[in-house]
């Protein structure tokens, strides 16, 4: 009885506010978050239990299916490269001058360290082609009006079965965002925080991933610099390019 009463007063407040149905919430933040391609540097900072340490990089991407990005720093990961093609990833070590592939489970492993797997770096799909979407609530984050969405997977090939957004009602970009397995565990979290007007769309600059399965603060991911819908060179999203 109680979901019953909730669901109604969800409606009434979604109404009485003119709230857009959950499906057009999630397009519209599809549209402020994909692009057809993009190149943006960044960095990393992992809060390891003891210490910190952080990486930089620049990374190109076309839509869903191509992306390539580079290490910048520090010098022991300088030239460190990754390839995705559709949903494959290879990895280029200056260091030992090999390319290995990785997939299966072992896309499941810490990207450098970090909160982050290789799972989650590639996966770029846009929401509205993974999950289907309803509205459960509202609340408010760091003075920001947000709709609560939850999310589950209607294909299979997703990393998580569902999900919880908060979605910034006037700017449409996530503020905050669960993860869970199919059994319902929280697996991760992440807050999404300076948000600003890039090319007429809204963008989060930094995030904050942490995973509830480790020890540790969390990584932080920071957008430096980032053009969207930029001539990109078909050349580098080769396994040739790798070893450049």
């Amino acid at each position: 009885m109680k979901s019953i009463i909730t669901t109604i007063l969800v409606a009434i407040v979604s109404l009485s506010f003119g709230q857009p149905n959950a499906d057009e919430i999630l397009d519209r933040v599809d549209k402020n978050m994909s692009s057809e391609n993009r190149i943006f540097e960044s960095s990393m900072t992992i809060h390891g239990k003891r210490k910190s340490r952080t990486m930089t990089s620049v990374s190109y991407s076309v839509g869903d299916k191509k992306s390539f990005s580079e290490y910048l720093t520090p010098a022991r990961e300088q030239g460190t490269k990754m390839l995705k093609l559709e949903n494959q990833l290879w990895i280029y070590s200056p260091s030992t001058d090999r390319t290995i592939q990785i997939s299966g489970h072992m896309l499941r492993q810490s990207v450098m360290g970090s909160d982050l797997s290789y799972e989650d770096m590639m996966d770029d799909r846009k929401l509205t082609d993974m999950y289907n979407a309803a509205v459960v609530g509202n609340e408010e984050i760091d003075s920001r009006q947000t709709w609560i969405l939850e999310l589950t997977a209607k294909v299979d090939d997703v990393s998580y079965a569902s999900r919880k957004v908060w979605i910034d009602s006037e700017r449409y970009v996530p503020l905050k965002e669960e993860l869970f397995a199919k059994s319902g565990q929280l697996l991760k979290r992440s807050t999404l925080s300076d948000v600003v007007q890039i090319e007429g769309r809204w963008f989060p600059r930094i995030i904050v991933y942490k995973d509830m399965l480790k020890q540790g603060d969390g990584t932080e991911f920071k957008i430096t610099s980032i053009k969207f819908n930029q001539d990109i060179e078909e050349y580098l999203f080769t396994k040739a390019a790798l070893k450049q």
